[in-house]
């Protein structure tokens, strides 16, 4: 009669514990870009009247100081009303 033979020891795969891992972090910071100035000045009129017979024309007479259009040349008593 034979011998009996133990059968070969089973092996069990254990798994192994969930680590979390932090998340990737890139390589360069992203840039900023900073507010952008504004192109145009307040300083300069959108509009242009050569003289006043044209600004009345234009329906704008008369002009205050500040107003586009209103120019120093055509407020001839200097009181800031152009036009008058």
């Amino acid at each position: 009669m034979a011998t009996p033979v133990a059968p070969p020891p089973t092996t069990v795969a254990v798994p192994q514990p969930f680590v979390p891992q932090p998340p990737a972090v890139p390589a360069v910071a992203p840039t900023i870009n900073p507010p952008q100035p504004t192109t145009t000045s307040p300083t300069v009129p959108s509009a242009y009247y050569p003289n006043c017979a044209a600004a009345r024309a234009a329906g704008a007479a008369p002009l205050h100081r500040g107003d586009p259009g209103y120019s120093s040349k055509l407020d001839r008593d200097n009181d800031g009303i152009a036009c008058e």
